[in-house]
């Protein structure tokens, strides 16, 4: 791999994280507590990840049983879920809160596909944009004479091969969601 290429190898990878984390919390059909990913609690005067106050775990393969450490933050928890509109059904239990994930419609599914390939497609805008920074990195480096012609062609070469691969694996990544998506 070329010094330019690995120059922005970091923010390369950092795309495909980042697309990875975005479609953690698309709802699958099945409890999942990373749909809880980013709802912060108001508690004790700060804003918490759910997972620092309670212990989440799925009841079975339809709803969520959040069991917070502190019985007296149950309601903000609740008041937090309720807020977050996840259209999932949230009930205080007294001393835990239930989550019901509803039966997904096909109608869902095919929403939910959509957002995902609109997630994907962003990622393929950051790669590509990532791309053309190290294009003219190159195109620099060969108008300012630190690299031959030969050199500058290959360079771009690979380029091109690196950003093939990472759409192959945004792909690879989306397809999978999908399926997981699309499962009755």
């Amino acid at each position: 791999m070329n010094q330019y290429i690995q120059l922005k190898a970091e923010d390369f990878q950092k795309a495909i994280d980042f697309f990875k984390k975005d479609i953690a919390n698309l709802r699958t059909g099945r409890a999942n507590p990373s749909i809880l990913e980013g709802i912060q609690i108001d508690s004790y005067g700060t804003k918490s990840p759910i997972n620092s106050l309670a212990n989440v775990n799925v009841g079975d393969g339809q709803s969520l049983l959040i069991a917070p450490w502190d019985k007296k933050i149950t309601k903000d928890i609740e008041k937090a879920l309720v807020e977050a509109n996840l259209g999932i059904g949230v009930v205080n239990e007294g001393d835990q809160i239930r989550l019901t994930i509803p039966q997904m419609t096909e109608e869902n599914r095919l929403d939910l596909v959509k957002n995902l390939n609109e997630k994907q497609e962003k990622a393929r805008i950051v790669i590509r944009q990532i791309r053309e920074e190290v294009k003219e990195e190159i195109e620099k480096g060969y108008h300012e004479k630190e690299i031959s012609e030969d050199d500058k062609f290959k360079f771009i070469k690979e380029l091109d091969e690196k950003a093939s691969d990472l759409n192959n694996q945004l792909k690879e990544i989306k397809d999978k969601k999908e399926k997981e998506i699309m499962t009755v």
